[in-house]
């Protein structure tokens, strides 16, 4: 039987990476490959990681002699180069799985663009998450082999018809509380809209800079119209995003959001900005309210759009096709699984 070696942050790892290797894990080719996640990273202290990260890497070094395929997710450059040198050094066929936040600390990035490239040329093939950053990194880097595998929506069994009529209407934000999210943006630009919506709430879900932000709150007003759950997950986020009126992810620069994907699986009306892979998908008052990064004016009229019961009943219909259809686990699965077998293949 064939094996993969999958490498990336630790299952108990907030963060998109750790979402999208458990999608993998439900697909037909996690068992028919034999995959095994090796896990390099974890949210702790610094010594903690560092044993992390030595534990991951001798584990992946004892192994990767009797692997086919090793598919690394990279996010970090610094993490992944041990890996992708002893990868070649076997003689294996490797995958790299490109989750870019932002052109800026990457590409463009005078310190690390130079390994990021070195790990490249080393690939058999490159993933990249949207034909967005396909067509930048082939122009910046004259790279040729890579393909577009977008990261699935969460397989959830959503309710069964989206709750067109809220009694406690709220917009959700989920993730982290940081500058480059736009949660500032979001926070200004209802204050413009609050009292023409005032039994409307924002719920932000997630950790950073939450004293920043409750700051930012009295200072504009709306205590009584802004909660701050913290991180969740399980029951909770499942709760939180089944009950919420839309999703806002006011960012700056992504890969591609898995707060977004998640939004879609429950059919959410969604409010985002033209970042990363997002530009092949979303189309304005089609199946998205897409306003420019850091132009509160446009999206305080996007949050006030959502009081249209039409509107969000259309934007709900929209997530729902994109979820079941271009973005559905199943096809991503089996994307995964027919460039493995290709890679197989290509060995023989």
């Amino acid at each position: 039987m064939a094996k993969v070696l999958v490498i990336g942050t630790s299952h108990k790892t907030r963060g998109g990476i750790t979402s999208v290797i458990k999608a993998h894990q439900l697909g037909n080719q996690w068992t028919n490959f034999n995959c095994e996640w090796i896990e390099t990273h974890i949210d702790r202290s610094a010594i903690e990681k560092v044993a992390y990260f030595i534990i991951g890497l001798l584990k992946f070094i004892l192994k990767v002699p009797f692997s086919d395929i090793v598919h690394i997710h990279l996010a970090a450059v610094e993490r992944k180069i041990p890996f992708v040198f002893f990868t070649k050094l076997f003689g294996k066929k490797l995958i790299l799985h490109l989750h870019f936040p932002d052109p800026k600390t990457t590409i463009y990035n005078n310190s690390k663009s130079s390994r990021y490239k070195w790990c490249i040329n080393k690939a058999d093939k490159v993933i990249v998450l949207s034909n967005t950053w396909k067509q930048l990194i082939e122009k910046e880097w004259n790279v040729k082999n890579l393909i577009v595998i977008y990261n699935p929506c969460p397989q959830i069994i959503p309710t069964p018809e989206y709750k067109y009529n809220h009694n406690q209407p709220y917009i959700l934000y989920a993730g982290n509380l940081i500058e480059r999210k736009g949660y500032k943006d979001l926070l200004n630009a209802f204050a413009l809209v609050h009292d023409s919506m005032p039994e409307w709430k924002i719920v932000f879900a997630g950790n950073g800079e939450i004293d920043q932000a409750q700051y930012l709150v009295n200072k504009l007003g709306l205590c009584h119209s802004v909660i701050f759950t913290g991180w969740i997950t399980n029951e909770k986020k499942d709760k939180i995003f089944r009950e919420a009126t839309a999703y806002c992810l006011p960012s700056y620069a992504e890969g591609f959001p898995m707060g977004v994907l998640d939004a879609w699986a429950y059919n959410l009306p969604v409010i985002t900005t033209p970042v990363g892979g997002l530009p092949d998908i979303i189309s304005n008052y089609n199946n998205a309210l897409v306003f420019k990064q850091g132009d509160i004016k446009e999206l305080a009229n996007c949050l006030k759009a959502l009081t249209s019961i039409d509107l969000r009943i259309k934007l709900s219909q929209a997530s729902k096709q994109l979820a079941t259809t271009e973005f559905a686990i199943k096809k991503i699965n089996k994307d995964i699984q027919d460039l493995y077998i290709s890679l197989i293949n290509a060995s023989i």
